[in-house]
């Protein structure tokens, strides 16, 4: 895996999304009858498959129908996958081993963790905070997540609201009761590190706005507001996302939006984030471009990869993050062909620009085995469901026309990039739709 995390550095906030422009075309819906017939193609295929899970492969335990049939068309009779297969869910409330062995089970084939990307997986590489003293939230074993993703001094919402008892009391249940309980200072804390939303939305909002303001010493008072305020790095900024239910539920985005909105109440400052990570960053999928290839010698293939197809639900997340990647890799082959024709530059600095955030991706604009482009599929088994939501017929309109923007605070909207590629019923139209597009036999 260092090899992977040698071409990632961080990611420091500064979104400017690149400047509004068409994709070039609608997306196309395909009818199911159309995704039948394949050709023969010589050779190896040269792409691969980014796959989101929620509302794609699940809806919350249960796996979609269409996934199953999917999956046992992917795999030989060996269980050795046909072309590379990766996993880029928004979810991280659990290590990659984890998520590996429920998709193992849901899909029944075999999925390794290496396949998996989950939304802090690049947090591996901001080498810079693993020694600091860090403060985590989320649900499920944020410890260990932490712990693996290389965090040494992690302190997690149950521990802080231990230590200091006097600052969790929205819960009269909770409150304590006679005496009051003495506190056990901790260390001051340096960052703060959001994997997803919590189960206790109001201990967690109180005590992460009570490190904010008191500069990571909660059990302090506070005289005067330090800002900026210590770094916080958010995962995952999905608004909604889809389980069970008929209609789509709250996702980790809907708790930024209260921590956000509540800090900005208190102090009148708007909340600066260090990273935001998780789909639709550049990031995000440029760390699966890798693991996509490192699947591909895996698999033998002496030729690059040339295509990536990500299949989501989500227009504002997979859809939106697809495109944003196929716009940065087409910005990243111009930049390399004028750096070249100009015989120096930096081309690092060239894609920094162009891809409107401050975002080190190592050799990756001069390296000649990126994809040529990422084509974006939305499926509609989730939060997309084409018999109630239209997509936007003019992707020039404006924000207010269109849609309620469901993307992060800081993400400039441009409508063009919500259009898919493609529009298919389900998952299984999705891969066949992309081997006929490769003219490539499934079987």
């Amino acid at each position: 895996m260092a090899e992977f995390f040698s071409r990632l550095n961080f990611l420091k906030l500064g979104w400017r999304i690149l400047s509004p422009c068409s994709l070039g075309r609608s997306p196309a819906h395909v009818p199911p009858a159309s995704q039948r017939s394949y050709s023969n193609v010589i050779g190896h295929p040269s792409f691969g498959l980014l796959f989101d899970i929620d509302g794609v492969l699940v809806r919350g335990r249960t796996p979609i129908p269409a996934a199953k049939q999917c999956f046992r068309n992917l795999v030989d009779r060996d269980g050795k996958y046909k072309v590379p297969v990766v996993f880029v869910t928004n979810a991280g409330n659990c290590v990659r081993q984890t998520k590996a062995e429920q998709l193992s089970h849901l899909l029944e084939v075999e999925v390794s963790p290496d396949q998996v990307m989950l939304s802090h997986s690049p947090l591996r590489v901001f080498t810079q905070f693993h020694d600091k003293c860090v403060l985590v939230s989320g649900q499920g074993p944020v410890l260990e997540v932490a712990h693996n993703l290389g965090f040494q001094n992690v302190v997690t919402i149950d521990m802080l609201r231990e230590s200091y008892p006097l600052l969790d009391v929205v819960d009269h249940h909770r409150r304590p009761k006679n005496s009051v309980p003495q506190t056990r200072n901790l260390p001051p804390i340096e960052a703060v590190i959001l994997f997803g939303e919590p189960i206790r939305w109001e201990t967690n909002l109180q005590l992460i706005v009570d490190v904010l303001l008191s500069n990571g010493k909660p059990g302090n008072t506070v005289t005067s507001l330090k800002y900026p305020h210590i770094p916080v790095l958010a995962c995952n900024m999905d608004l909604l996302w889809m389980a069970e239910a008929k209609n789509p539920r709250f996702g980790h985005g809907m708790f930024l939006v209260c921590l956000e909105s509540i800090y900005k109440k208190v102090t009148g400052r708007e909340i600066k984030y260090e990273a935001l990570i998780g789909k639709p960053s550049v990031v995000t999928y440029n760390y699966a471009e890798l693991l996509i290839r490192k699947q591909a010698e895996t698999l033998g293939w002496t030729s690059p990869v040339e295509r990536l197809y990500a299949i989501g639900d989500n227009p504002m997340a997979d859809i939106y993050g697809a495109n944003l990647y196929n716009r940065y890799l087409k910005a990243s082959r111009h930049v390399r062909a004028q750096m070249q024709a100009q015989g120096g530059g930096n081309p690092r600095q060239e894609m920094d620009e162009v891809a409107g955030q401050d975002v080190a991706v190592g050799d990756s604009c001069s390296n000649d085995r990126l994809p040529i482009g990422c084509s974006s599929i939305l499926v509609c088994t989730g939060v997309y469901n084409r018999d109630q939501q239209d997509l936007p017929p003019d992707p020039e309109q404006t924000v207010t026309e269109q849609r309620i923007f469901h993307g992060h605070r800081d993400f400039r909207f441009d409508p063009s990039l919500t259009q898919p590629s493609f529009v298919v019923q389900d998952v299984r139209e999705a891969v066949e739709l992309v081997f006929q597009q490769e003219s490539c036999p499934l079987d």
